[in-house]
């Protein structure tokens, strides 16, 4: 992938793309299920890819990646997944391009999503021509349902779900959850229109030579992991430190969501629900129907000590900023005072790579004709990983940072430990966590290897290795902060990659994430304000 970014581009089926498919199959990468079945097609996988890539992206036949070149000032209307936060730009009928703003790690998420896709198309062509490269009925049949559903002239959806399982090489009962699975999600086209367009594009460039082709723009090949985003995001939040004279008080970095934290300390008041536990409140808030409560909440936060710094440098992460001496921490604070100096900086999951630039930059002192340092008094990163023994919802407490393919391995003093979480009802597993590449890289024995050997792994992410590369060189080389700042890691389990049926294509935690979620929160708020 890297010989491939830097030629500037490549056909998903020349020799550069087949040497990356054999690669995929040859990984058999869990989240991407019965992939290397040469018969049949990954549905779960199928749906995990498309709410990550641009609606509409099978019905194109090149795809470029581009940086920040200014496509958002220039009357596009942008594309954004349902799953992860990039501006995409459909150009024409034919041309879908892709706004790469978080690093490599971003890039390669997208090429082998890309990759799985291609592989699943050549399938669908293979069920769609017989020997002699002529239609089959099947296809045929399709083909009218789809210029129904353009029309919206009525059609009969039992026969349209026989046909279309013919072509996906499944079960007509697994072909009926699959739609309607694909129906409920977000931002997605039917599988009807995927199928049939991954098929189209297939059959027209084995039988009319119209290749498809991935590419990389020059901008963005010169510009990927210079740090352009992260600078001019960090700077911001760093300037309204300085601006607002914040940046001599105890600053406490929290990367996680953008919710947990917010209701922890503002939900009961705003809601004036202070009898009920805050996991009932958070379970209610979690569900779609609860727009308006949410909205409240996130109201009344304004109004008493925080601030909201929404994105604006391309680097898809927002910030909340909690001045806590505004807040009425009297659920919260052990002490007897409910008011605190701390200030909060809350900011959201980074991707990959991408937390190193992100965390790197911020931890420098503000530029401003002169120097001026922010006093980082602890970080605290939360976030979702694959647990190696275990289920959904357990939790996992660090060490250490393997990252996978290299020599970079970081061990460090976790604040937390077992005993934070010894009376929460859910298992807790300490040991090393392995950063992967990619959520491609879950192959099962890969994974075996660095749970059961000496390594003693217990879970894996993409973001760990990358937080503490940019903690420990600032802390270690650069003296930008406090050499004893304090750190606390926690993760809880959003699946387990050796266990089938439990990957991350096999759907979110759901309620089932609000209690690890809100229980890391509230312990990272504790031992910050206690």
């Amino acid at each position: 992938m890297r010989h491939l970014f830097l030629r500037g581009s490549y056909k998903p089926l020349g020799a550069s793309g087949e040497a990356m498919i054999n690669a995929m199959l040859n990984l058999q990468p869990e989240i991407y299920g019965s992939m290397v079945d040469p018969d049949r097609v990954e549905l779960s996988g199928l749906l995990y890819v498309f709410q990550r890539l641009p609606q509409g992206i099978e019905e194109c036949r090149y795809v470029k990646m581009i940086g920040r070149e200014g496509y958002e000032d220039s009357g596009f209307a942008a594309i954004v997944p349902s799953k992860r936060r990039r501006n995409c730009y459909r150009i024409d009928d034919e041309q879908m391009y892709i706004e790469m703003t978080r690093g490599r790690s971003d890039i390669y998420d997208v090429l082998t999503h890309l990759t799985f896709m291609y592989i699943e198309a050549e399938k669908i062509r293979r069920h769609a021509l017989d020997s002699k490269n002529r239609m089959r009925r099947e296809w045929k049949m399709l083909g009218s349902i789809i210029e129904k559903i353009k029309t919206n002239k009525p059609y009969n959806k039992k026969v349209a779900y026989t046909y279309l399982s013919v072509l996906l090489g499944r079960t007509l009962s697994e072909t009926v959850e699959a739609c309607e699975n694909f129906e409920k999600a977000s931002k997605v086209n039917s599988l009807f229109n995927i199928v049939y367009w991954l098929g189209q594009r297939s059959i027209e460039e084995e039988t009319e030579q119209n290749d498809r082709e991935i590419s990389f723009s020059a901008f963005l090949q010169d510009t990927v992991g210079q740090h352009m985003h992260g600078e001019i995001w960090a700077s911001r939040i760093k300037k309204y430190l300085v601006d607002n004279k914040l940046e001599k008080r105890p600053v406490h970095i929290i990367s996680s969501n953008m919710h947990s934290v917010l209701n922890s300390l503002f939900a009961k008041a705003a809601l004036g629900l202070k009898r009920q536990s805050l996991e009932t409140i958070a379970q209610k808030l979690s569900q779609k129907k609860s727009t308006r409560e949410n909205e409240k909440v996130r109201k009344y936060a304004l109004k008493h000590g925080m601030v909201e710094l929404l994105d604006e440098s391309g680097a898809n992460i927002n910030v909340q900023i909690f001045d806590c001496s505004l807040i009425n921490l009297s659920g919260i604070r052990k002490k007897k005072s409910p008011k605190s100096k701390d200030v909060i900086v809350v900011m959201d999951y980074a991707f990959g790579e991408q937390a190193f630039e992100s965390m790197d930059e911020l931890l420098k002192p503000y530029e401003n004709g002169s120097k001026i340092p922010i006093n980082i008094a602890s970080i605290s990163i939360m976030g979702k990983a694959g647990i190696l023994e275990g289920q959904k919802g357990d939790i996992m407490i660090p060490n250490a940072h393997v990252f996978e393919g290299s020599a970079d391995n970081y061990a460090f003093k976790n604040q937390f430990d077992d005993s934070v979480f010894k009376d929460s009802g859910l298992s807790v597993f300490k040991g090393p966590m392995i950063t992967v590449l990619g959520t491609s890289l879950q192959n099962k024995d890969i994974l075996r290897y660095f749970h059961l050997s000496s390594w003693g792994a217990s879970g894996l992410e993409m973001e760990g290795a990358h937080y503490q590369k940019a903690i420990q060189a600032a802390s270690q080389i650069r003296n930008s902060i406090k050499k004893n700042v304090v750190l606390r890691y926690a993760y809880y389990a959003s699946d387990n990659p050796l266990h089938s049926g439990s990957t991350l294509a096999s759907g979110g935690l759901g309620v089932d994430g609000v209690k690890p979620t809100y229980l890391i929160t509230t312990s990272i708020l504790n031992s910050i304000l206690s």
